[in-house]
């Protein structure tokens, strides 16, 4: 299916449909997004910046939020 395909698919949904496939598919986005977020963590990409974070904390560069 093309993404035109599910565009017209999607304008012809009933309210209920379109509430049922919106809070669908915003936890399938946030599904991805932790699932991308934790092979990131997996891959070391955030080592650097943790890092930097903690060496700043130490050195009191940091402010209570």
């Amino acid at each position: 299916m093309s993404v035109q395909e599910l565009e017209t698919a999607v304008t012809r949904l009933s309210k209920e449909e379109l509430d049922t496939f919106s809070q669908w598919f915003e936890e399938y986005l946030a599904e991805a997004w932790d699932r991308q977020i934790e092979a990131d963590i997996r891959a070391g990409r955030f080592d650097a910046a943790g890092q930097r974070a903690k060496a700043d904390y130490e050195a009191g560069r940091c402010t209570p939020l």
